[in-house]
Parts: structure tokens; C-alpha cells; sequence
């Protein structure tokens, strides 16, 4: 379901499952049926090591930016390949590409609590992005944010999808985010996909359940709140 090039949106509220397709993509988590394929490749099914090195081909932007308190911009990016045990040169030459490429340059040598909020959210994205990956994963990037800073991160992911030859999937709830940054939008409840649809034809949808969704707090959503109740009484 998710379009390579594009930037998908996952949506669904508390409980739906969002968290836990997450954990199937990243291969912390095993499905009980069904198959979950990452670059065609059925997860299930890979011995570890072929696992980790699938893992290199995507990375991850954390909710909080989860970056590493006592390092600096510069060493939390280049923190991955460290770990993935590149050459000394290798390490220096794209840590200071990207910190260039996502204009981090003045702050390289900041540690985290000297960074504003958008700062560290910047040097997550650079962290995730240094190892070159196919295949972005955003953890509800905007929770708990305020609208300014929500609009810069949306922002943010739209010019990194244009900087770069990836593909994104994020994962949130929050409606006015996911319109403003998605190709396309899927709806999950239940464990399942409801729709997977443009923006535009998402708003179109018929199914009760996601227009009370996408419609929250409207009287559109109120309306289609009526009509599951109705269906389930």
C-alpha cells in the first residue's frame, strides 16, 4: 500500500493498529497470519541477518527525535554509520553532507539541549537520512507539537521528499498534517485498511467510518457518527 517515490500518510485513531504495523515494517514484530513484504520481500521468512541487512535500506524519525543527550548534531548523525561500520572517511564526508543538505551546519556542534524543538526534529530527520535509506518511517512526527512548529515539520517532510530519491510512510492522527503532506492517505481500524486513497478521494469516501474519522468535530463527522450507530443497533 505504500507507493514507492511518494509520501504516504497512516492514519487511524488510538488502538486501531498504527503502533503495530509500524513494528511488522521494522521486523520487531512477526505477523500471526498473513505476510507483511518490505522491497518485495516477505519478513517473515528472512533469517536474521538478511533482516539487518534489509534494515539499512530504511530509516527511522522518532517521535521525540530521540536523539542521544550527551552527543552533539553532527555526532548523533553520524551515529548510525558508525554503528554500521563505515570507513572513518566515509562517516565524516556524509555527516557533513547532510547537516549541509538539511542546513544544520551552524548547529553541528550543539548538543540536544541547546537546540530549539524544530532543531532536533531537523537532526532526527538528518540521522535517519545519512545512511541513504530507500524508505522513510515517520512516528507521528507532529503529537504534541504546537501549529507553528507543526507546520515547519510538516514542511519538513515534503522538502525532504523532494531533496531525496526516497519513499515516505508516516504515521499519525493528526488530519490537517496528513492532508498537507500526503500523496496518499490509508485509513486503518480494526487491524485493517479501510481505504488508501489521494487526499482529494479520501474526502469523497463513503464509509461511515472514516468520514467520522477525517470529519471529526464537524457536522459531516457528527452525521456519519450517526449512521454507525445506526448500523449497529
Amino acid at each position: 500500500i505504500v507507493p514507492k517515490g511518494r509520501i504516504t500518510v497512516l492514519i487511524g485513531g488510538s488502538g486501531s493498529g498504527k503502533s503495530v504495523i509500524m513494528k511488522h515494517i521494522i521486523g520487531l514484530m512477526q505477523p500471526d497470519e498473513g505476510t507483511v513484504k518490505v522491497f518485495g520481500k516477505d519478513l517473515k521468512q528472512l533469517p536474521s541477518d538478511e533482516l539487518l541487512k534489509l534494515r539499512e535500506r530504511f530509516g527511522m524519525v522518532f517521535q521525540g527525535a530521540a536523539l542521544l543527550d550527551a552527543l552533539t548534531a553532527a555526532q548523533n548523525i553520524a551515529f548510525p554509520l558508525i554503528e554500521h561500520r563505515f570507513p572513518k572517511a566515509d562517516v565524516k564526508a556524509r555527516t557533513d553532507e547532510i547537516l549541509e543538505a538539511l542546513k544544520l551546519t551552524e548547529i553541528r556542534d550543539r548538543l540536544p539541549n541547546e537546540m530549539s524543538n524544530g532543531q532536533r526534529k531537523r537532526v532526527g530527520l538528518a540521522r535517519a537520512m545519512v545512511t541513504r535509506p530507500e524508505l522513510i518511517i515517520y512516528d507521528e512526527p507532529t503529537t504534541g507539537q504546537d501549529p507553528v512548529l507543526t507546520r515547519y515539520l510538516d514542511d519538513m517532510i515534503v522538502e525532504a521528499q523532494e531533496m531525496f530519491p526516497i519513499t515516505s510512510l508516516v504515521v499519525s492522527h493528526d488530519m490537517p498534517s496528513a492532508f498537507r503532506v500526503a500523496d496518499q492517505i490509508a485509513m486503518l481500524a480494526d487491524g485493517r485498511i479501510l481505504a488508501a486513497e489521494t487526499p482529494e478521494r479520501l474526502l469523497q469516501a463513503e464509509d461511515p467510518m472514516v468520514r467520522r474519522f477525517i470529519y471529526a468535530g464537524t457536522p459531516e463527522g457528527e452525521r456519519a457518527a450517526r449512521e454507525l450507530a445506526a448500523s449497529d443497533g
